[in-house]
């Protein structure tokens, strides 16, 4: 159950409540420490975001990703039919979404490669994932405990992949997700460029709960990425090891190809196999040692100024 004064300052700002408790979470949770490194932070505090589940742009969504993919509302009203919940459908339906950038250590070690990660970088993959896991269901848990409904998609049994000829796609991207929350814009290589980069990773939950929608300040959905700004930047390119990304994008076959069974066949050939977990290692060259790893690239100054 919620305390009154949680309840309280909840109702006074939802968005600085849950901003609050999901840094205050990131900080202290044991979840979000290696095991293999020296109990070292898996990741930084986060960015937190927010949008309207009912913003047109998820239904843009649908003809931009596929009709497949689910709108907030959809994803929550799911949630409530499996849970055998007969209530009216909800008038108010939110979205949170946080994003967690990797450590500079992290970070660091996998520049230093060039063909497979770093172990560390594959820890964060997977150990990653667990902890963001566990911290979207601490927000759906803290929600619920305030009185609302809450679901994280990525963890309800409606989460599906979908099979296209342009590769692997799931009905719930945390990466538009986090864009219609105002988190960030797309890249050449499919990332997603924060202010604190795109080496990081992304989760989301959806609720009924009434909560401000945070601005989108872009000009465009890949207004951070130097090589739509300008063309200026290719490094995504030189760093993938699977000649999956090109000025034409990324290829998401030829990626996952390269993930699935080439890495490790490399990684054997290197007598590097010890320490990695995962069904597969991981790889994320393209989002370190390059200009976004950690920030959104600068404008480039006036040199006729």
């Amino acid at each position: 159950m919620a305390s009154s004064l949680n309840r309280e300052l909840f109702e006074a700002n939802p968005a600085t409540f849950l901003e609050k408790a999901i840094k205050d979470y990131v900080a202290t949770s044991p979840g979000n420490r290696f095991e293999s490194f020296a109990d070292g932070c898996i990741f930084d505090e986060p960015l937190v975001g927010y949008a309207d589940g009912d913003d047109a742009i998820f239904q843009d969504y649908k003809a931009i990703i596929g009709d497949f993919h689910l709108t907030p509302r959809e994803a929550l009203e799911k949630h409530l039919d499996s849970k055998g919940n007969s209530q009216e459908r909800p008038a108010q339906v939110s979205v949170i979404s946080f994003v967690l950038p990797v450590t500079y250590e992290t970070r660091l070690s996998l520049r230093k490669e060039t063909v497979v990660p770093s172990l560390r970088w594959n820890h964060t993959r997977w150990r990653g994932q667990d902890f963001i896991n566990e911290l979207s269901r601490h927000v759906t848990s803290l929600l619920e405990g305030l009185g609302y409904q809450a679901v994280a998609p990525e963890l309800a049994d409606f989460y599906k992949l979908q099979n296209l000829s342009s590769g692997l796609v799931y009905n719930w991207s945390q990466r538009h997700i986090a864009y219609a929350a105002g988190l960030g814009t797309f890249s050449l290589n499919d990332g997603f460029i924060t202010k604190r980069g795109m080496a990081m990773r992304c989760g989301s939950v959806v609720t009924d709960a009434r909560i401000k929608p945070s601005p989108r300040i872009y000009k465009n959905h890949l207004a951070n990425c130097l090589f739509y700004r300008d063309g200026s930047c290719k490094r995504y390119a030189e760093r993938c090891p699977a000649g999956a990304i090109s000025e034409q994008g990324h290829d998401k076959n030829m990626c996952w190809e390269f993930l699935r069974t080439k890495q490790k066949e490399i990684l054997r050939e290197l007598g590097r196999e010890e320490g990695y977990i995962g069904r597969y290692l991981g790889c994320g060259l393209c989002q370190t040692k390059v200009p976004c790893e950690a920030r959104i690239p600068p404008k480039p100054r006036d040199k006729s100024r």
